[in-house]
């Protein structure tokens, strides 16, 4: 030890006097005067007992996982067992997988695939036999979302049952009954005579469904609106094709007030064939740039001068011209094109808005309005989309106005209201338009952080200085300003139009006595003639 200088550390056993012995960890070190010189040695000794059980523990621990792991591959080996044991049940289980391939799980009716593939032999055989002739009818429920909705899916589970049973009473063995999901069921009749056969088969299930059900004890009664596509109608070479000319004619039973059938003919082949060729031009129109962004004026009706635009969107067709947004925005919107073409329309305005207000800062333009459909409203990453057409424009958003309409209120409740709040407090303003054509709830409205209503040109056209629209009027625009917002009158075509809304106190005003709809090129010399109205 005296030839150590470093820190020394051992374990021993301690054998007291009395007592029990008990292990210790010793530590010495040497101790040194002020002069280096070593004086001694300094000894630390510690009680490690704890430490010695604990070390116990963790053996026996190990010692116990052992076992378990000796026990769970047991149970692994085990569970093989029982795995391999269900082989057997899977098999039998195959057969039953095959059948509900082919059927609905809830009316055991034919599926969709089933459906398509008997549908799919009629073409065919028909192809091979000219004087074979065969119709599919769509059936759609009447309303069965509110019954849905009101007596809980359950109850619609069992109302959808009885009406497959009802329907497999109204055809033939030879025929299929299908459900293709929800509340839609389609049937394939084979073999008919004529077009006589499909609508007995019909008007059978109109009667069989206006017969009560019964569920939980309560009477409930349900109505269908009925396509009927005839294989004689169009030379069909796809199953898609019937299906959809059935769909085509049942859409058409709705529209014309439901509860009755449909025949699919040859205007409504028409009509679906200019449908689908507008389809394919309207995609071909995002490719090619065929849209163009419009802008009319939106003037103080206090100093008369142009506030700002509201940008219209059109579609310059190659072959049928410029075309307003209600002949191709509807279709946009089914087919969820509305979502680029909307994201086109308000980045090109907001750029061009920017672009006039480096230009022309002298003529103080404040607003550029936009509208958002229902769908582009609904769409979950609105805010994000919109915040990047400012980010990317420069336009400060407090600049940019959006025109919704009450159905965005009525059909998105509490979530509109959150989009809403978002959208103010980015600093873009809200406006509701055409208002008074919708169903708003005040109460909704009073809540709602919007900025301006703008009065349909409905109530604009007509306005006299005796006219009952003039009451209507100065209602809106009294309500407007209880709710703290300013009012734009659309359709503005007359002085005397505009010296009533003057006097009536409203804002702004919008319409073909100001100036028509301008490209860019046009609305910027506008700007730079700065009228006064």
């Amino acid at each position: 030890m005296n030839n150590l200088q470093e820190l020394i550390n051992w374990e021993i056993n301690l054998q007291p006097r009395r007592g029990k012995p008990f292990p210790v960890s010793v530590k010495a070190s040497v101790v040194y005067d002020l002069k280096g010189k070593q004086l001694g040695w300094r000894w630390l000794l510690c009680n490690i007992s704890e430490r010695k059980q604990a070390e116990e523990m963790l053996h026996q621990a190990y010692s116990e996982l052992e076992i378990r792991v000796a026990e769970r591959t047991a149970e692994l080996v085990k569970a093989n067992q029982e795995l391999l044991s269900e082989i057997t049940e899977r098999k039998r289980v195959e057969s039953q997988l095959l059948h509900l391939a082919f059927h609905d799980a809830l009316t055991g009716l034919a599926n969709r695939a089933a459906f398509m593939n008997r549908l799919k032999h009629a073409i065919n055989f028909s192809k091979r036999h000219s004087d074979y002739l065969f119709a599919v009818l769509f059936i759609d429920l009447d309303r069965f979302k509110v019954i849905n909705d009101s007596l809980g899916h359950l109850n619609g589970d069992q109302l959808l049952l009885a009406i497959a049973s009802r329907l497999e009473v109204c055809v033939r063995s030879i025929d299929t009954a299908a459900r293709l999901g929800g509340d839609e069921f389609t049937i394939l009749l084979e073999g008919i005579q004529d077009v006589s056969d499909a609508i007995t088969v019909a008007e059978r299930i109109q009667h069989e469904l206006a017969l009560p059900f019964e569920l939980d004890g309560q009477e409930i009664f349900i109505t269908a609106s009925i396509g009927i596509a005839l294989s004689s109608t169009v030379d069909y070479k796809h199953p898609e094709e019937l299906l959809r000319d059935a769909d085509t004619a049942m859409y058409r039973a709705k529209v014309l007030g439901r509860v009755r059938y449909e025949l699919f003919n040859s205007e409504m082949y028409a009509n679906a064939l200019a449908r689908l060729q507008l389809e394919t031009d309207l995609r071909r129109a995002i490719e090619r740039e065929e849209f163009r962004v419009y802008y009319q004026p939106i003037v103080s009706l206090a100093s008369g001068s142009i506030l700002g635009f509201e940008a219209l969107l059109r579609w310059q067709h190659p072959e049928r011209g410029l075309l307003h947004p209600a002949d191709f925005i509807p279709l946009a919107e089914e087919t969820g094109l509305i979502f680029s073409i909307g994201n086109w329309a308000l980045h090109e305005a907001c750029r061009q808005m920017q672009a006039w207000q480096m230009c022309h800062r002298s003529n103080l333009l404040e607003k550029i309005s936009v509208n958002l459909s229902v769908k582009q409203f609904s769409q979950p990453d609105l805010i994000e989309q919109i915040g990047k057409i400012l980010h990317s424009t420069g336009l400060d958003a407090g600049t940019l106005a959006l025109d919704i309409t009450e159905s965005v209120i009525v059909e998105n409740g509490d979530q509109a209201t959150a989009v809403i709040v978002q959208l103010r407090e980015m600093g873009i303003e809200l406006s509701i338009d055409d208002f008074g054509t919708g169903y708003s709830s005040l109460g909704r409205l009073y809540n709602f952080p919007i900025s301006m209503l703008k009065i349909d040109r409905s109530f604009i056209s007509p306005m006299s200085a005796n006219s009952k629209n003039l009451e209507i009027i100065e209602i809106i625009v009294t309500l407007a300003h209880k709710l703290g917002v300013d009012v734009l009158a659309e359709g503005v075509e007359t002085k005397e139009q505009l010296a009533l809304l003057r006097k009536l106190n409203c804002e702004y005003g919008q319409g073909h006595f100001f100036s028509l709809p301008l490209n860019n090129s046009a609305a910027e010399a506008l700007i730079m003639q700065n009228p006064r109205w």
